[in-house]
């Protein structure tokens, strides 16, 4: 089968592989669409931990082909989305509940060969069934929507709260969707490409900004300004320094920070400590999807999540790897790898 292959850090190539064989536990499963994301290009410079050779891909679905003698509830020819972090069940972290922070946490697509291919193994209790009649496109974009549920539980947002999304890619507009559906009423989204922001309006965002245009938090917080005081929760989706510091800056005091984006491995951002201190803020981490892969699947199935706006175009696998090496372009927010 063809695989694209991160060989080593730089080096992206798709070739053929023998087509993998699943364990006792396993699904062999056709890739019908795998969303190329952000942490990809980390991936491929080595700003995120890996272990090439591997094949890459973490959000994809496809069909069922073949299963394990030991699998149960599942069915040949039924469409499944694959959660790709997978805990070991045994360490103290998840014998806590915090399996996303397992210690011997392994991924699909990053630790184990992944969705960018014709076809990938996924143990059984990472599949989760989704409808036949569900655009296979759609379902590429449960795993990102997961790690954005998680982030969105983690800033507790109440009814009637005012948000700030910082950063309008994917996850930005996937929170913006699930910041509304939590019940606040105030939500505005910061990022600099205007195609963007107006995307993010058509999706339900109560106001857009434009951090190059001039003081952001002089505009969302300041009097007169669009929130005056700051605003409950900040969630940064960019991963990007500017908008880290940012972030406690828009806040209110008491208020609610999450990160969700991701920086490179070993960059660092200044923030003022007494600032968190005196106002007492909640600067919270967000790391992938403990336990929400489910309910994000039901939310894209529902189509209560308005994912086809944010298809910016499809791709074969071999085109895959010069895209990956470049930047998204302007105004671009999801392309994904269809099999032809």
């Amino acid at each position: 089968m063809k695989a694209m292959r991160l060989e080593s850090i730089g080096n992206l190539v798709v070739r053929e592989i023998e087509k993998p064989v699943p364990g006792p536990d396993d699904l062999l499963v056709r890739v019908e669409a795998c969303g190329i994301c952000g942490t990809d290009r980390h991936l491929l410079h080595g700003e995120f931990p890996s272990t090439p050779p591997v094949t890459l891909g973490h959000e994809f679905c496809g069909i069922i082909e073949a299963m394990g003698e030991d699998v149960k509830g599942f069915r040949l020819g039924g469409r499944i989305t694959g959660d790709p972090n997978i805990a070991c069940g045994r360490c103290p972290q998840c014998h806590a509940g915090r399996v996303n922070l397992c210690r011997n946490l392994k991924a699909i697509g990053i630790s184990r060969d992944g969705g960018f291919a014709d076809y990938v193994v996924v143990p059984q209790k990472q599949a989760f069934e989704i409808p036949l009649d569900l655009p296979a496109t759609h379902g590429a974009f449960c795993e990102p929507l997961a790690c954005c549920l998680h982030g969105v539980d983690l800033a507790e947002i109440k009814a009637g709260s005012s948000v700030v999304v910082l950063g309008g890619g994917v996850i930005g507009l996937l929170t913006v969707q699930l910041a509304l559906l939590a019940g606040a009423t105030t939500v505005i989204l910061s990022t600099r490409q205007e195609a963007k922001r107006k995307l993010a309006e058509e999706l339900g965002a109560t106001a857009s900004v434009d951090p190059s245009a001039g003081d952001i938090i002089g505009e969302i917080t300041g009097p007169g300004g669009l929130v005056p005081g700051g605003v409950d929760v900040v969630i940064e989706c960019a991963g990007v320094a500017e908008t880290v510091e940012q972030s406690t800056r828009l806040t209110r005091a008491g208020g609610t920070v999450v990160i969700l984006g991701v920086m490179a491995q070993g960059e660092t951002v200044r923030i003022e400590p007494f600032d968190i201190l005196f106002r007492e803020l909640r600067v919270l981490g967000s790391f992938i999807n403990p336990f929400t892969h489910r309910r994000a699947a039901d939310l894209v199935a529902s189509g209560v999540i308005n994912v086809e706006k944010l298809i910016s175009r499809t791709i074969t696998l071999k085109e895959a790897p010069e895209v990956i090496r470049n930047p998204p372009a302007a105004g671009e927010v999801k392309v994904l790898v269809v099999a032809r």
